[in-house]
């Protein structure tokens, strides 16, 4: 959590904007407020629009003095379990029971999220005589006439699917360039060609090796 403070003064009087981001799902809540709120407010705050969307909070980080800290926490504390004393036994019960909570809510927030990434996550499926890219990767360390990142080849092809291989690989017919290439390859190395355009990038203008690694040759020097 952060603040901006300083802002131009709103009719309600709010002038600061308290900023909380929860980790784990990356949502952003961003509360106006006065700079001059205390802090059992920020507690309730913090309660109504917080912890009522993602539970209570495994752990509080906070660029302000470690003190505001503690001090938020002891008032979001006093606001969520009261001031009722505890005897040694119901403290450590009480303790192990909010420990299982937690786990268990950690726990349900990873799975809506693995859900949800799975939602949009389609695993690629080819046929055979289905036309396909390849994927290369530059020789690490290598770099010729200045040519970095995006500028850098990424895929070859396209080459013609000869067969499946288990669930998760095919194999590919590729050209006598690439003799020293085994031809099965995983299906997350491969990409759908979608055109009938000829080779992305010509063979001829790139040395590639067995373990699909390239680095380009001057084809001609120009002045």
């Amino acid at each position: 959590m952060d603040f901006v403070t300083k802002l131009p003064k709103a009719q309600s009087g709010n002038d600061t904007i308290w900023v909380v981001l929860d980790q784990l799902t990356k949502s952003a809540y961003f509360l106006p407020m006065k700079e001059t709120d205390l802090m059992d407010k920020l507690a309730r705050l913090y309660l109504k629009e917080v912890v009522t969307r993602h539970e209570i909070p495994v752990s509080i980080i906070c660029d302000h003095d470690p003190r505001f800290t503690t001090n938020f926490l002891r008032h979001f504390k006093r606001l969520w379990v009261g001031d009722a004393q505890l005897t040694g036994l119901e403290l450590i019960h009480e303790t192990t029971e909010k420990i299982v909570q937690i786990k268990q809510r950690i726990q349900a927030a990873r799975d809506r999220q693995k859900s949800y990434a799975d939602v949009r996550r389609k695993p690629l499926k080819f046929q055979v005589g289905d036309r396909v890219m390849l994927k290369v990767s530059p020789c690490k360390g290598v770099v010729r006439f200045g040519k970095r990142g995006k500028l850098n080849p990424r895929y070859i092809g396209p080459f013609k699917v000869l067969a499946k291989v288990g669930t998760v690989a095919y194999r590919l017919e590729l050209p006598k360039q690439l003799s020293r290439v085994h031809s099965t390859f995983y299906v997350s190395n491969l990409k759908k060609c979608l055109s009938d355009e000829p080779l992305a990038i010509s063979l001829d203008e790139v040395h590639i090796d067995e373990k699909l690694r390239f680095v380009e040759e001057p084809v001609e020097v120009m002045d």
